[in-house]
């Protein structure tokens, strides 16, 4: 079993479609965001250290907010700043650069602060208690350097209806490990149906297909694979808004045999606020589980 698992928060994005920090935006009347119950629900399965990688437009006072809750409450906290000077080459010209360079890049960021198996997340989504108790069954039991996790959702439970969504549609070998992850950025209802736009066309989902919601379950070597790709994506001289994101670094890891990545369904609810309107959904989500006890009103006290 090991002794040490670690949540790694993504929470440098801009939220511009959401009109704000959402990353830190409470939801209820306690405060506290997203990435909130989500450090709540990994305390409970046993990780022991959380690191969130953010911007620089996070205000100090919610820093210190969590840094009191993490003394409190016992756990280690570590705050990384993904700089977009971070991991490139010296001298290297990012003075065109628009936004931060992405997931993968963001991913990048923590390591030098994590050393040991690690579940990684979206700090704007809400994943659940029993994600993170499969995943740290996981971590006691299957991850190493030749194989990683992850908990994928139905696609037709993570949709919003304020506007299109991006997904990752994952193709699954006979025994549950990810072939291929394919980032689709239009998917949405129409009518019935579930679809996405490819080549023009409308094509078709089922809404029981698997989709990565970018909860993965990683060992700390991914970081020296993360690293060679990063340089090669800057080498590449990308567009100034070109992001290097995490489903292209792990399809390449597959691809390259570096590692195989087992594939579980959530038993979770999967809730997120992709759109500033999504934000009632998951307040009346959150409202029902605590009347179902299964969280305090106020989460930390």
């Amino acid at each position: 079993m090991n002794s040490k698992k670690t949540l790694l928060i993504l929470a440098g994005g801009l939220g511009s479609r959401y009109k704000g920090l959402k990353q830190i935006d409470g939801i209820l009347d306690n405060g506290s965001p997203i990435l909130e119950y989500s450090i709540y629900d990994a305390l409970e399965a046993g990780f022991t250290k959380v690191v969130i990688i953010v911007n620089r437009l996070i205000p100090q006072s919610y820093m210190e907010r969590l840094n009191t809750i993490s003394g409190e409450k016992n756990f280690e906290l570590h705050w990384v700043y993904q700089e977009k000077e971070s991991f490139l080459p010296k001298d290297y010209d990012f003075s065109h650069r628009e936004k931060p360079w992405g997931t993968g890049h963001a991913v990048l960021c923590a390591k030098n602060d994590v050393q040991e198996p690690f579940v990684m997340i979206n700090a704007d989504d809400f994943y659940g208690k029993e994600a993170y108790q499969l995943a740290s069954e996981e971590i006691d039991l299957h991850i190493s350097e030749a194989q990683f996790g992850m908990a994928a959702y139905p696609v037709g439970s993570t949709l919003s209806g304020n506007g299109n969504v991006a997904r990752g549609i994952c193709t699954l070998d006979a025994e549950n490990y990810l072939i291929k992850v394919e980032e689709q950025t239009s998917i949405h209802k129409k009518g019935d149906s579930i679809v996405y736009t490819g080549n023009g066309n409308d094509i078709e989902l089922t809404s029981d297909a698997l989709v990565s919601m970018n909860f993965f379950i990683f060992h700390p070597n991914v970081f020296d694979a993360l690293e060679v790709y990063f340089n090669d994506f800057i080498q590449s001289e990308p567009e100034p808004s070109q992001e290097f994101y995490i489903p292209s670094a792990v399809q390449r890891i597959i691809d390259e045999k570096k590692a195989k990545v087992l594939v579980k369904a959530s038993p979770s609810q999967w809730m997120g606020v992709t759109y500033a309107d999504d934000k009632s959904s998951i307040k009346d989500f959150l409202t029902s589980e605590i009347k179902k006890n299964r969280y305090p009103e106020d989460l930390w006290n």
